[in-house]
């Protein structure tokens, strides 16, 4: 799956690391 996270804060880290580790292709994007 495919997941993108809109903000690179410590909730959208958080997010992103546990998705990663789930095997998913994440994409963070911050401003």
């Amino acid at each position: 799956m495919n997941v993108v996270v809109v903000g690179a804060g410590t909730m959208g880290s958080g997010i992103a690391y546990a998705a990663a580790a789930a095997g998913h292709n994440v994409a963070i994007v911050e401003q």
